[in-house]
């Protein structure tokens, strides 16, 4: 009989992450679960499927085989519990969209109200980095993407919808909120900066901007995976931190940050809607969507006087 699929998923993972530990996190289920899980896994197959050490945890030889056998229908089974979400969502008549934090938290709010309201569309909103946008995108997890900043868009449809550019902020009593002359490139490289996760579309535009400026940058003093823990761990002491404008506006407002001047580097970047497929396979709510953002940015430049 085939052991039970949420079994041999847990023993990919042993294998992947090298510990029960690590898999049950992953899981979403304590260690202890896990163990008993892994052992009724081996009564069922009736093989010795794992090796346990102090420094982690082994598959056996007959362990590797099943993992080997099994991966594929890991795999597919996920592409199955992703297909039958977005059958589901679709049925509720819901618009799936992934966008990276800064569009997700400063561009889209007051466009869903609208959509809700005039259009009578309900969005699901999951909000996340670049990366993980495109990843949903190519795997068909969602209707549309929202990215920031520099990204492998190849053979996605794409439309640029605005932009913003990024700052560098600090703490009003760090030394570079009290420099008379804006930083340079090579200035910004050598000090380690606060920073969103690798994956994040702020932390590839500021890489990217280093490099155009001819500076390989240094590694973060810190890793942060939100723009409000960002702005805190600044706001807090911590090292100065590269962060989108808009992000940045209240907290420079009241105080708790200052933006520091920059020069002889381009901190712009654009945000792009992203969707996979064909244009004419996209849903009409994605048009509307994408119709209801055109109209906000000529609101927009209407109120600036551009």
């Amino acid at each position: 009989m085939l052991p039970d699929l949420d079994l041999l998923r847990l023993l990919v993972r042993v294998d992947r992450l090298g510990s029960i530990g690590a898999a049950a996190r992953a899981s979403g289920v304590s260690q202890q679960a896990a163990s008993e899980r892994l052992r009724r896994l081996e009564e069922q197959t009736g093989l010795v499927l794992l090796v346990r050490r102090p420094s982690g945890t082994q598959t056996t030889d007959a362990g590797r085989l099943l993992v080997d056998w099994s991966t594929d229908l890991v795999e597919r089974a996920a592409h199955v519990e992703t297909a039958l979400a977005a059958l589901r969502e679709r049925a509720q008549g819901h618009l799936r969209v992934h966008a990276s934090m800064t569009v997700a938290e400063s561009l889209l709010p007051p466009v869903l109200v609208r959509l809700r309201e005039e259009r009578d569309v309900r969005v699901r909103l999951h909000a996340t980095n670049t990366a993980a946008v495109l990843e949903a995108v190519r795997a068909g997890a969602t209707d549309l993407g929202f990215v920031e900043g520099p990204s492998d868009l190849t053979g996605l449809g794409s439309r640029v919808v605005g932009g913003d550019e990024l700052v560098v902020v600090a703490h009003p009593h760090d030394a570079w909120a009290r420099r008379a002359r804006p930083l340079a490139a090579d200035e910004l490289a050598a000090r380690p900066l606060t920073s969103r996760e690798s994956g994040s579309g702020t932390r590839a535009t500021w890489e990217a901007a280093l490099a155009a400026a001819g500076q390989p940058g240094c590694e973060p003093s810190v890793e942060l995976h939100t723009t409000t823990s960002l702005l805190a761990h600044v706001a807090s002491g911590g090292a100065p931190g590269v962060v989108s404008r808009r992000s940045a506006e209240r907290d420079v407002e009241s105080g708790l940050v200052v933006v520091v001047p920059v020069s002889g580097i381009d901190l712009g970047r654009p945000f792009v809607a992203v969707w996979g497929g064909r244009d004419g396979d996209r849903r009409p709510e994605v048009e509307t969507l994408l119709a209801v953002l055109g109209e906000q940015a000529r609101r927009s430049t209407r109120s600036a006087g551009i």
